[in-house]
C-alpha cells in the first residue's frame, strides 16, 4: 500500500515548479542546498528584490517586499545564513535603495501588482502603503542579522525595531497570524544576531507567546473548511518555544494532515481568487506543492510521518 509520504512525493513530481522540488529534495532526499539557491534566484531581480511569481498569489514580476520577504522565508527553511551571499547581498541592496519603503514602513501592496493577475488581498489601493508590520517587522530582522553594523541600512533597522516592538506592546487587540509570524521572525532574529539589549526580550517573548495561543483556531471545526490559523503556522518543531503552551493542538494538527489527505497526495488549499481563473488554476497547484512539503516537514519532525 502507498504510503501517505509517497503519495505526497508523487504530486509534488507531477506538479512543482524547480524550486520547489529542489526544496522537496534538500528536505527528503538529499538534495544539494546549492540545488534551491539557484532555483531561488532565478526569482531574484537586478534590484536586488524578488518577484515573478514567487509569492504565488502575485503575477507580479518586479520585486515587492512581500515576494522578497517570501525568499527570506526560503533560505531560513533550508538553514543558510551567509550574509556575504549574493542572494542576501542583494535582498540588503533593495532593503537600502529605498523602493518600496516610506521611511517606517516596507509596503505591504504595490501598485505594480495591479497590472498582473493577482489574488484580491494583494491588490493596491490608490497607491497606499498598507502600513503594517507584515512583511516589515520580519525585513527589520532580516537587516539586523546581516547587513554591517556600520550601515545607515542597519542603524535605520534599529530604530524600526524598536518602534515595531512598541507598538505590539501597546496593541491589546488580537494580532494577525501573517503579522504575528513577522514579529516572532524579527524576535528570532535578534536573539541570532546577538541585538537582543534594543527592546526587553522578556516582555517580547510573553506576548509572542499569549498571542500565539490567542491567533491559533482551537474550534477545529473550521479546519479545512475555512482559512484559519493553525499551530504549525508558527510552530515547526517541538523546540519551539510555542510548543510547550500549544503540544495538544499541535499534535492534533499531525493527525488532522494524515487524515485529510487526498487521493492525488496534496491537501485542498482553503482559499481562491476571485478573477484570472486560468493562473489561479496554476498557482494553486504551487500552493498545494508548498503545502505538501511544509506538512510533510511537519509530520517528520514530529515523529508521525
Amino acid at each position: 500500500m502507498i504510503t501517505p509520504y509517497e503519495k505526497t512525493k508523487d504530486f509534488v513530481y507531477r506538479n512543482a515548479r524547480p524550486l520547489d522540488i529542489a526544496r522537496w529534495r534538500y528536505h527528503f532526499e538529499y538534495g544539494a542546498l546549492s540545488h534551491v539557491l539557484k532555483g531561488l534566484s532565478h526569482y531574484q531581480n537586478d534590484d536586488g528584490g524578488f518577484g515573478h511569481a514567487l509569492e504565488p498569489d502575485s503575477r507580479n514580476p518586479n520585486s515587492t517586499p512581500i515576494q522578497t520577504w517570501l525568499a527570506a522565508e526560503i533560505l531560513r527553511e533550508i538553514n543558510f545564513d551567509d550574509g556575504s551571499h549574493p542572494i542576501i547581498q542583494g535582498i540588503l541592496m533593495y532593503l537600502d535603495s529605498g523602493q518600496d519603503f516610506d521611511g517606517y514602513y516596507w509596503a505591504n501592496t504595490v501598485q505594480t501588482n495591479n497590472d498582473y493577475p493577482h489574488a484580491v488581498w494583494w491588490h493596491n489601493h490608490h497607491g497606499s502603503n498598507n502600513d503594517t508590520a507584515n512583511p516589515t517587522a520580519a525585513l527589520v530582522g532580516f537587516i539586523l542579522k546581516y547587513a554591517n553594523p556600520h550601515s545607515s541600512l542597519y542603524q535605520k533597522a534599529k530604530e524600526i525595531a524598536i518602534e515595531v516592538v512598541q507598538s505590539l506592546f501597546q496593541n491589546n487587540e488580537e494580532t494577525e497570524m501573517h503579522v504575528l509570524l513577522c514579529y516572532i521572525r524579527l524576535y528570532e532574529s535578534l536573539i541570532e544576531s546577538k541585538t537582543v539589549g534594543l527592546v526587553d526580550m522578556e516582555a517580547f517573548k510573553t506576548i509572542l507567546l499569549s498571542s500565539v495561543q490567542k491567533s491559533i483556531t482551537h474550534d477545529t471545526t473550521q479546519w479545512g473548511v475555512a482559512y484559519i490559523t493553525k499551530p504549525s503556522q508558527f510552530i515547526r518543531c517541538p523546540h519551539s518555544i510555542f510548543y510547550p503552551q500549544n503540544k495538544d493542538i499541535i499534535d492534533f494538527e499531525c493527525k488532522f494532515i494524515l487524515n485529510t489527505q487526498q487521493d492525488d497526495g496534496s491537501w485542498n488549499i482553503p482559499w481562491q481568487w476571485d478573477a484570472y481563473p486560468e493562473q489561479w488554476a496554476i498557482s494553486k497547484n504551487w500552493w498545494a506543492v508548498n503545502m505538501c512539503i511544509e506538512n510533510i516537514s511537519l509530520l517528520r519532525n514530529f515523529d508521525k510521518l
